[in-house]
């Protein structure tokens, strides 16, 4: 009852995004049943997070006129996505939980992005674009109002998530940055098996379809109602596969392992 009671306040938290090309920060207030996005920073341009994150950090505080040590907890997307970003992303969110003695929510990328999309009664496909001829995924649904995972966080090709999509028959809408990539591809697929079943498909519009802090705020006042919390020294991106680097690696080992005699 007293975390009933408790849960029942109005936190803030402090969302960072910074999981793929795009670089965002919000400030979102709420206790798991109601928010309100107090305010929002969103880039997607050339430039690196490591250029962007922080003075759009420091802007959006100076503009709310912020005290950061009011905030409750702060929210990061947490992979998958570019390695680099989550890295950066990371380390932010950890320093400064470290120096204000806050906790961290880490939400997941992909639930972050389905998020954009609340209320929508088609199933939802995030695509992000991990290449190697591969996508970052899963596939979402709204339920009472709560999104929910049909299909967890995965790296796969785009033929094998487009064949779970033609096997639930039913409408579909796309976003991340993974759709420009794929979505010839996509189409053929769909319009052959999904279409011919009198299904379809669409994309998400231009302010919906790429990563949003915001969602991850509000998702992570959820998992906040949820006790999904952990301390910066704690926290790690969860990278879904191994980077490059640590492919190449295993693939030397694996070479020298079939040399040896």
């Amino acid at each position: 009852m007293e975390r009933e009671l408790e849960y029942q306040k109005m936190k803030k938290v402090l969302a960072l995004d910074s999981s793929g090309l795009v670089a965002s920060v919000a400030i979102v207030e709420g206790n798991g049943f109601e928010s309100c996005l107090l305010a929002e920073y969103t880039v997607n341009y050339k430039k690196t997070h490591s250029q962007t994150l922080l003075p759009m950090l420091d802007e959006i505080v100076q503009m709310t006129e912020l005290e950061l040590d009011t905030i409750d907890a702060i929210a990061v997307a947490a992979g998958p996505g570019s390695f680099t970003g989550l890295r950066i992303g990371s380390a932010t969110a950890k320093g400064l939980g470290l120096a204000l003695e806050k906790p961290l929510v880490a939400v997941p990328t992909l639930d972050g992005l389905a998020y954009n999309l609340c209320g929508t009664e088609k199933i939802i496909c995030p695509l992000m674009d991990a290449r190697r001829n591969q996508v970052y995924t899963g596939i979402y649904e709204f339920s009472r109002g709560l999104l929910r995972r049909i299909e967890p966080p995965m790296a796969v090709d785009i033929q094998e998530i487009a064949e779970k999509l033609c096997a639930l028959q039913r409408d579909v809408i796309f976003l991340g940055d993974g759709v420009p990539v794929y979505r010839h591809r996509l189409t053929e697929i769909l319009l052959t098996e999904l279409h011919a079943a009198g299904k379809y498909h669409e994309y998400a519009p231009a302010h919906l379809n790429r990563q949003r802090a915001g969602s991850i705020g509000t998702l992570a006042l959820q998992y906040m109602r949820e006790g999904k919390l952990e301390t910066a020294a704690e926290h790690q991106p969860d990278y879904l596969r191994l980077s490059q680097a640590e492919r190449e690696r295993a693939e030397q080992e694996r070479a020298r392992q079939g040399e040896a005699p």
